[in-house]
């Protein structure tokens, strides 16, 4: 069993790095091209062990060649899938546009195999997911497998955190299962109809949030940290230029879950999230660029523990 359980999807990334995106009917030369792993479910629970959690991966894979990436990226960071397969069908790809003058990323994601999650594979899963401390999902698997995760993991008393992305509109029915959720400036309109534009938007948004059945609303703010409900903006940690930020949200959301499954408070646990997300975003790649505990400890002057009050 494992104290943090992810339930969402794995993607090939094929990234391409350019100065800018092409136009319609424009051919563009780039700059450099990756195939590597990702998925945000994939990303979250890689960085999770990264990071020296004890973490499973519910999800699916077709049956090709980039099954046998997933496979090998899990082993390296210490993930026990769980994972149905499907012959026939192939495993999920993601198309990644990095600007290589401002870091930022454009994506498509097609869920292949794992757009067939269903409530069904969660429930094949519910022992895992009931023994766990805290319990993640997103929104790139359909939302009635992620629905039921939430419900499980709620009704056992395990931690609940929805990673709401991509953004989309969701009922209370799903909110209301979720002790903690973290949207992004974007996805946080989604829910609540509310541009995050400065501090007063962010708290009108997370009031908003809360009325809806949420316990714990985070709202990421990229370069500015996080605000938390109750606890104000949590800063961002710098380690130095931002080279791309493709797995960002999820090296926050794998910092939580991480930090939140050793039994930290949430405010200082986001405080590691921040750091695990600005180290990632140093690096290229998303799997590849998500940090160990020791290279976190390394760019410290003082003990890790130190940074998380």
């Amino acid at each position: 069993m494992a104290d943090i359980v992810v339930l969402g999807v794995f993607a090939a990334d094929l990234t391409f790095r350019a100065d800018r995106l092409p136009v319609m009917g424009e051919t563009l030369k780039g700059n450099s091209f990756s195939l590597g792993p990702g998925g945000k479910g994939s990303n979250q629970a890689v960085a999770c062990g990264k990071l020296g959690a004890s973490v499973a991966l519910i999800t699916r894979l077709g049956d090709d060649d980039f099954a046998r990436i997933a496979y090998e990226t899990w082993a390296a960071a210490g993930v026990r899938p769980i994972v149905s397969s499907a012959p026939g069908t192939s495993t999920g790809t993601a198309f990644i546009f990095v600007n290589d003058v401002s870091g930022e990323n454009a994506i498509i994601i097609t869920p292949g195999a794992a757009n067939d999650l269903c409530a069904e594979d969660v429930d094949a899963s519910a022992q895992d997911i009931c023994s766990a401390k805290v319990f993640i999902t997103q929104l790139e698997q359909p939302l009635a497998a992620a629905q039921r995760g939430l419900e499980i993991a709620r009704k056992a008393g395990v931690t609940t955190i929805l990673n709401p992305a991509p953004g989309t509109s969701l009922p209370d029915a799903i909110l209301g299962l979720c002790d903690i959720v973290t949207p992004n400036e974007t996805e946080a309109k989604e829910l609540t109809g509310i541009s995050v534009v400065d501090d007063n938007s962010v708290v009108a948004a997370c009031e908003a949030l809360k009325a809806r059945g949420i316990t714990t609303p985070i709202i990421t703010l990229g370069e500015r940290g996080a605000y938390i409900d109750g606890h104000g903006i949590i800063p961002a940690q710098s380690f130095g230029p931002v080279v791309d930020t493709t797995g960002a949200g999820d090296a926050f959301n794998a910092g939580l879950a991480t930090a939140l499954s050793e039994g930290r408070p949430v405010a200082e646990a986001a405080r590691f999230a921040c750091a695990v997300a600005g180290l990632a975003v140093t690096r290229a790649g998303a799997a590849a660029a998500m940090p160990t505990r020791c290279e976190l400890k390394a760019e410290f002057s003082r003990p890790l523990g130190q940074i998380m009050p």
